[in-house]
Formats: structure tokens, C-alpha cells, sequence
């Protein structure tokens, strides 16, 4: 889709901060996130939401089985690597359930042992990174979505 970000992000005509990129997905960091590492599995086929998604073709199916399986890895490895004691995974379909990028992503955000769970206000930006924090996050969760995905051996 022309107009789509999270299409430009995966053309790389707008820059993300990138977890893990195969022929089919790619994982970054929200630029507005509730929670410290929270991050964004994108499939690389433009699919509007959930509803949308097409199981017709070889390459769709393989997308949506990587989708979910990344999904997956990359909030064990929120939990795996101490950013967080366990995480949400929300996927939002259309603006009346609060998505503001038509295309479809599932959410990982990291959760803390003494937060209640509530549906985040998304886009309020209420986390900021502190100097040099973006790079170490990155780091261990990029690390840690590589070392799972090897030792599971499934992709």
C-alpha cells in the first residue's frame, strides 16, 4: 500500500529500530510505547487486520505461520531476558478498537509483576527512554529473538 507506514517501514523509506527482519516479517520497537520494549510483529504482506487475512496462496500461509510464531518469540524473549515479568499481546482490528496504522501488527508489550492489566491508551507516548537505553534493549531483544529462534530450529 502506498500510503502505509508500516509498508515504508518494511521498504525501509522510514527507518524503525529493528528486533528481528526474515523475507516475511520484521519486529521493531513502537516509537510511541506504553511499556519499555515494547514492540511490533509486522507481517511484510500488507493485510488491513485479522479479518482480511488470506490463506490462499503458499507464501501467505508461510507468512501467517511466521507471524504467529515470531509473535510468540518475540514475547519470550521480553520475559526471557529480565526487560519484563511477562507481556501483553494485543492485536487490534479497525480504528473503533483503537488501530491507527491499517495494516496489521500484534502488539508485545512488557509487563511488570505490581501493574494491573488495562488496555493501553496507545500513541500517549507515556514511556520515554533514557539515554542509551533504546540500544540496550534493542540489543538483548534482538539477541534473544535470534537465540530462540535457532535453538526451536522451526523457521
Amino acid at each position: 500500500m502506498e500510503n502505509c507506514i508500516f509498508c515504508k517501514i518494511v521498504k525501509g523509506e522510514i527507518p524503525s529500530t529493528k528486533l528481528y527482519e526474515s523475507e516475511r516479517v520484521i519486529v521493531f520497537l513502537d516509537i510511541n510505547p506504553i511499556e519499555k520494549g515494547h514492540a511490533l510483529i509486522v507481517p511484510k504482506l500488507h493485510w488491513s487486520n485479522l479479518a482480511e487475512v488470506k490463506l490462499d496462496t503458499e507464501k501467505e500461509i508461510e507468512t501467517y505461520e511466521e507471524l504467529m510464531y515470531v509473535m510468540r518469540v518475540t514475547a519470550k524473549a521480553v520475559i526471557s531476558t529480565g526487560i519484563a515479568d511477562g507481556a501483553n499481546i494485543l492485536q487490534c482490528n479497525n480504528a473503533c478498537a483503537g488501530k491507527t496504522v491499517d495494516h496489521l501488527h500484534f502488539h508485545v508489550i512488557p509487563r511488570y509483576g505490581k501493574e494491573a492489566v488495562a488496555v493501553p491508551a496507545f500513541n500517549s507516548g507515556a514511556v520515554k527512554y533514557e539515554e542509551g537505553e533504546v540500544s540496550v534493549i534493542t540489543k538483548k531483544l534482538a539477541d534473544a529473538i535470534k537465540k530462540i529462534i535457532q535453538e526451536e530450529d522451526l523457521l
